[in-house]
């Protein structure tokens, strides 16, 4: 191993996060395998090392400050989860988690069937992925996945309305969506209030923090799903982007 984890795993012992070296290899053979893969597709902007280690993997792993991923058979679903951030970093770091990986690209679905393989990470637990758009899976006809998780996460950049109704009809009833958010995530949750109650959720809260040793400004924020999503929601492929709740 030719990289140094001391700064990254100083960071994630502030979140009470140990690795083991397996996991740390893991962690690794993900970064050599996404600066390989980028060579030939835009999968990040980010491939400098130490970059990575904070915007991406600690960043990934932030959110187990504010929610217990170790509960037993636990099922996940990274909504746009892109290049793998954070499910395939939260599937690593808690390995008996169920995680589906959903992304539009079908190009970025290879890549993570690749990381998949060449990491075994189907050892203990499950992880999958699925390609296509958040509202093709979840629509209350044919949404083969409507709620049927736990978690949904999403580090996907849109506004807050449009992110609850792509993630919230995938949470089943007692769920959480959890959402990973910039410095002005209280002003985007207070505009989305409407668009949380009408899709069956509930304001858990908003805890914003700065990523460890650095001073770049980051929010969790987590909606409770108390009631099922009305059949109406989500709408049709494109809708929830163009005109938010």
């Amino acid at each position: 191993m030719t990289h140094n984890y001391e700064s990254m795993l100083k960071d994630f012992k502030s979140f009470e996060i140990e690795l083991t070296d397996k996991q740390i290899e893991q962690l690794d053979k993900y970064y050599e395998l996404l600066v390989d893969w980028n060579n030939k597709m835009n999968l990040t902007a980010i491939t400098d090392f130490d970059e990575v280690c904070k915007l991406h993997f600690t960043d990934s792993v932030s959110s187990a400050q504010f929610f217990d991923f170790t509960k037993d058979n636990l099922s996940l679903i990274d909504i746009g989860t892109g290049a793998g951030f954070p499910g395939i970093v939260l599937k690593i770091v808690f390995p008996k988690l169920n995680v589906t990986l959903l992304d539009s690209l079908q190009k970025r679905i290879g890549f993570l069937n690749h990381v998949i393989d060449e990491l075994s990470l189907n050892d203990e637990g499950s992880i999958t992925t699925v390609h296509g758009r958040a509202e093709d899976f979840s629509d209350s006809k044919n949404g083969e996945l409507r709620e049927k998780f736990d978690i949904a996460v999403s580090r996907a950049v849109a506004r807050f309305s449009t992110l609850c109704e792509y993630c919230l009809p995938y949470i089943r009833v007692g769920g959480s969506f959890l959402s990973y958010k910039g410095d002005k995530a209280s002003e985007e949750v207070a505009e989305a209030n409407s668009a949380i109650f009408l899709l069956g959720g509930k304001l858990n809260s908003v805890n914003e923090f700065t990523l460890p040793d650095s001073d770049i400004q980051r929010a969790i924020c987590i909606i409770n799903k108390t009631q099922p999503t009305s059949s109406k929601y989500p709408r049709k492929a494109g809708t929830p982007q163009k005109s938010p709740l």
